[in-house]
């Protein structure tokens, strides 16, 4: 049964590769039946029809619950063979019929315009990862794993994919994995030897050699090599021994007797480089060559020997046994096939959404900052009062197990390990030196591999549940192509309507650069708010929120949030607090607003400038500068304004945050000149203003590249930032600018100059920098 299974698959999937017509070859094969374009990669295509029947096999004879991350997602062929034949793909959309028509209709959708792609995507049924950019699948899958005690995540990585650094580090997360409230990961490396046109590391290795590598990294490593009898079904027992292993170990430390170092079973599976096709043709060999890895045959619509040889490949399957007259695959074929939701494209885990649950939020008010002294009476540090209210969510979550926090080694000093009250750092290894805080259960998780944090906050995302991943702001870009993959991933998401959101991916981004000043240059970088605005914007958002209790109703807001990518800038310093909760509740439900406390009252006359600023550090700058301006003569007119949502600086039309006109308006004007003081490149502000009326009147002011080993003012003062520097340039654009605001800002000039100087003789900030106040 296995046997003929795997034929039907492997027909039905090089048939994607090459026909639009005659699929089932009920006739002779001509040109006119070949697609006009051949995409694909048929090198990996057996491969994964070998893993997916025997995952079959291991379903129909123990019911397991069987969720497949397939890392090589450009063997897509494959997987739409396997949930055509299995009935997923009728069951959402019934035009994919598992007869002739539907065949035919899938083979004609595969490749082309607003078909399916030539690797997986939001638009195949039981998929949570693409693949198209290799590396990520095992994290991903991991992440798909924890707190789901009874799934088993199938794990296919391609020898190619395993030659990347995230893959690297990812075989690593099973010292993560907990055997008690954990499901288990069963990855395959699939070792057919080649890439586009050279050999693999790992197909350089000995069998030797494989062991050792992946018993040193904490792995029970099985190698079934298929290469010379590819239709025997030495997989099947393979994976039958490896699955009695996995509930052995569950079933150990479910009854109280944990592994000191469970040694979790893979597989490495040896077969051949596009096993099935021609062996050669033309003189050129083909099967177990690199020459198998995309589409062999390709110069088939010109070359008779090709059309020949492609059609003696696809007869070789024997179509006429696999289908019957009306094209629907027989009965043998269809008995190899779990049922229900056992079939492994309709696991519920590929579609999270309908898994997941809104997060049990605890009320913010019990951990708000009061100011009732008015702004700046008050210091707190903002990622601390987060803590203690994230702290309550992981106490709330402890029976449903649907929400971690994933970051490197960063969690207290992030000023955010009060979470360890409530729970541990997940560690199933023995440690043998002195450690805090370890626990198996443990829904903290550090690491230092962003790529693992990523994968695994994907992973866990997608299959329905709720995280945080906090990191240091300089060192987020480490992920930044995963973060293009995994937000094109949310944008088509959104286009398949049989899609269910997720919970939203949501960045905290702390010791942000400003404060890196002792770390030095190399910690002082906010690009990873660049690389988030090139996305679209109905899958992005970018806040600053500029204290405590700001910063608890963003996360409040995006914790209930779905299908996104939201970023965070936030501080961990002790710093003066501006609003009380029901003012943070309207000032981030604005986006944007006026603080009018700051500002000089209307009374006095018309705003002259308007001082704007978006960050942390930034609006302490901007409400000194406001107070230099309104306190010295000529007294300036200025009104601030704070901006805690960035993308409500872009046109509505452009992003759905976007201020509406007339709002944008009565925050900034017509016509006034505004001085910006953004906490990043001043690049990302230009390009959300882009399409408001006037841009040119914004003089944005940010971080220019400036920064070393310096005081906290210091660096402000590189980077054209500090308050005696945004007060001069909004003198510079003052409307109706009397002649003595030349004379002041020359004063101002030498007062940042005089204060450069003296900490640079004392090594530390001068009081008068460290001690400001907010006065009113």
């Amino acid at each position: 049964m296995t046997r003929t299974y795997r034929r039907a698959a492997d027909y039905v999937a090089a048939s994607l590769i090459f026909l639009q017509d005659n699929l089932l070859l009920r006739e002779p094969l001509r040109t006119e039946h070949l697609k006009p374009r051949l995409l694909g990669h048929w090198g990996s295509c057996p491969g994964i029809t070998m893993i997916w029947s025997s995952l079959d096999t291991l379903v129909r004879e123990r019911d397991a619950d069987v969720l497949l991350v397939t890392g090589p997602g450009h063997g897509a062929p494959a997987n739409h063979a396997h949930l055509w034949l299995e009935g997923t793909h009728e069951e959402y959309d019934p035009a994919l019929s598992r007869d002739a028509a539907g065949l035919t209709e899938l083979a004609r959708r595969y490749c082309a315009p607003d078909g399916f792609p030539s690797h997986l995507s939001p638009d195949v049924p039981g998929t949570l990862h693409e693949g198209g950019e290799l590396g990520y699948a095992l994290a991903t899958a991991f992440g798909a794993a924890f707190d789901a005690p009874d799934r088993l995540v199938a794990c296919i990585v391609g020898d190619g994919e395993a030659e990347t650094g995230p893959t690297a580090a990812a075989w690593h997360s099973s010292k993560f994995l907990d055997p008690v409230t954990g499901g288990a990961v069963l990855p395959f490396l699939h070792l057919n030897g080649y890439k586009i046109s050279s050999p693999t590391v790992f197909a350089g290795m000995s069998d030797e050699e494989l062991h050792a590598l992946f018993h040193g990294y904490g792995w029970d490593c099985r190698i079934v090599d298929v290469r010379d009898d590819p239709e025997g079904e030495p997989l099947d027992a393979a994976i039958r021994d490896a699955h009695a292993r996995i509930t052995d170990i569950q079933e150990q430390a479910r009854d109280g007797r944990r592994p000191e170092r469970a040694r979790w079973p893979m597989i490495v599976l040896r077969s051949l480089k596009g096993q099935g096709a021609p062996a050669e043709v033309g003189g050129q060999r083909i099967k177990g060559t690199f020459h198998a890895h995309q589409v062999p045959l390709s110069a088939v619509h010109d070359d008779p020997e090709q059309l020949r040889a492609l059609e003696a490949w696809l007869r070789s399957y024997r179509p006429d046994e696999l289908f019957d007259d009306r094209g629907r695959p027989s009965p043998e074929v269809l008995a190899h096939c779990p049922s229900g939701h056992r079939r492994i494209g309709m696991q519920p885990a590929g579609d999270g959404g309908r898994l997941r649950r809104p997060l049990d939020l605890p009320p913010a008010e019990p951990y708000a900052v009061d100011v009732a002294g008015g702004p700046g009476s008050v210091t707190a540090s903002p990622n601390e009062a987060l803590a203690d209210w994230l702290t309550e969510i992981i106490r709330r979550t402890e029976e449903r197990r649907d929400f971690r926090r994933v970051s490197p080694d960063e969690l207290a000093s992030n000023k955010l390990d009060a979470v360890l009250e409530a729970t541990g750092r997940a560690w199933t290894w023995p440690v043998d030196e002195y450690a805090e805080g370890l626990a198996p259960d443990g829904r903290v998780m550090e690491v230092l591999s962003e790529h693992n944090c990523q994968g695994w906050l994907q992973g866990y995302l997608q299959t329905g549940r709720h995280g945080l991943f906090p990191t240091y702001e300089a060192f987020a870009s480490v992920v930044d192509s995963m973060v293009n993959q995994y937000a094109k991933w949310l944008k088509m998401s959104r286009e398949v309507s049989w899609r269910t959101p997720v919970s939203s991916l949501n960045y905290l981004l702390t010791s942000e650069g400003w404060r890196q000043e002792h770390n030095g240059y190399s910690h002082q970088g906010p690009g990873f708010i660049n690389n988030l605005l090139t996305k679209k914007p109905a899958v992005t958002g970018v806040h600053l929120p500029p204290d405590a209790n700001t910063l608890l109703v963003t996360m409040e807001r995006l914790f209930r949030d779905t299908g996104r990518i939201n970023l965070v800038v936030a501080g961990k310093h002790p710093a003066a607090q501006w609003l009380g909760l029901d003012e943070a509740r309207r000032h981030c439900a604005a986006g944007a607003s006026v603080w009018a406390w700051a500002s000089t009252p209307e009374e006095n006359g018309a705003h002259q400038v308007v001082l704007a600023c978006a960050g942390g550090i930034p609006t302490v700058e901007t409400l000194a500068a406001a107070q230099l301006l309104r306190r010295d003569p000529p007294h300036a007119r200025v009104r601030v304004v704070n901006i805690v949502d960035l993308c409500s600086l872009a046109p509505p039309d452009r992003h759905p945050h976007g201020l509406a006109d007339a709002d944008f308006e009565a925050l900034f004007g017509k016509d006034l000149p505004v001085v910006l003081d953004f906490h990043g490149y001043p690049s990302a502000v230009h390009q959300l203003l882009h399409g408001r009326p006037h841009p040119e009147r914004f003089h944005v002011r940010g971080y220019v590249e400036e920064g070393t080993t310096t005081t906290p003012y210091d660096l402000l003062l590189s980077n054209g930032v500090s308050r005696h520097d945004l007060a001069i340039t909004a003198l510079e654009h003052l409307r109706g600018r009397p002649a003595e605001t030349g004379d002041l800002a020359l004063r101002y000039a030498a007062e940042r100059d005089r204060l450069r100087a003296e900490l640079r003789r004392t090594g530390v900030d001068p009081a008068e920098i460290t001690r400001w106040r907010w006065e009113p």
